[in-house]
């Protein structure tokens, strides 16, 4: 539950609006002066009136940062609006106000705010995904762009930080799941293909005439000769345990299967491994892993 502090020496507004906050199940403390606040409380929102001192309107703008501070101003002036807003404060809003609007912008704030912490989350986990990729990286700056790898992360990095730079949403396309994609509505993404190599050599003449107005990542665990547009190569030392331990034959199928199951199909997959696909479903069964769907 949200916990919202109002700063305000009008004693009617301050309850009508309690009320109204207190119904849509906020958590509202009000005060009429600043030495009455809790300073051992942490608040989501401040309701900050500006008839207070220009001094205590500087010290809950200094001290509450981390909070949205809204201010409740009865006229717009340097003291009251700008050298707030200029301070922290994050908004105003101009006496009389309409409580809908006031609680309009308490729950953009407050939606904006969820947004940021799930943001850094996400950027969190990507860097620590990413840690094991290379640290320096080359960033597209024609499309359609192709990268050739033996370890997909590397891909996967470059696509995230490219995304990040452009300021473009992903549209993940696997071509194992819909060769017959339609582009056509995807103009302002970033479209990552990171099954190529899934493609026959027969249809990525095909492909690569439909994607070539748009901005296109494609990733490919397999070279690809005769590419028409630009293209790097990331070539990693895998390893493919923690330790130097020499497989068995067995130990590397399993492996190989557990890893990659995802990435090929039967039919790519016993190739690489060089085993039949009946031989193939013979060691699924054998090693218990379940197929991919």
């Amino acid at each position: 539950m949200m916990n919202i502090l109002i700063l305000e020496d009008d004693i009617y507004l301050a309850q009508k609006v309690s009320l109204k906050l207190q119904d849509d199940g906020y958590n509202v403390n009000h005060y009429a002066s600043v030495t009455e606040v809790d300073n051992q409380k942490l608040y989501d929102t401040i309701l900050l009136s500006t008839n207070i001192s220009v001094g205590e309107t500087n010290e809950i703008v200094a001290k509450y940062h981390k909070s949205t501070i809204i201010l409740l101003v009865s006229y717009i002036s340097d003291a009251t609006v700008t050298k707030p807003l200029k301070a922290g404060a994050d908004d105003y809003v101009l006496k009389p106000f309409s409580i809908s609007e006031l609680l309009r912008k308490i729950k953009h704030y407050e939606e904006f705010k969820n947004l940021e912490k799930k943001n850094k989350a996400l950027e969190n986990y990507m860097n620590f995904l990413f840690q094991s990729t290379s640290e320096n990286i080359v960033l597209p700056s024609t499309f359609p762009y192709l990268i050739e790898t033996n370890d997909q992360k590397e891909a996967d990095k470059i696509v995230f930080e490219l995304a990040k730079k452009l300021g473009k949403e992903i549209l993940f396309v696997s071509l194992m799941k819909e060769f017959k994609f339609d582009f056509s509505n995807s103009k302002e993404k970033l479209i990552y293909i990171y099954d190529l190599h899934n493609v026959k050599n027969s249809s990525k003449e095909l492909l690569l005439k439909n994607i070539k107005n748009y901005d296109v990542v494609l990733c490919s665990l397999d070279n690809v000769d005769n590419f028409p547009y630009e293209k790097t190569t990331i070539k990693k030392e895998l390893r493919t345990t923690q330790n130097d331990t020499i497989l068995t034959i067995n130990e590397y199928v399993k492996l190989m299967v557990l890893n990659f199951q995802h990435t090929y199909p039967d039919t790519e997959l016993s190739k690489k491994l060089g085993i039949s696909r009946k031989s193939l479903w013979e060691k699924r069964k054998k090693f218990g892993i379940e197929k991919d769907k």
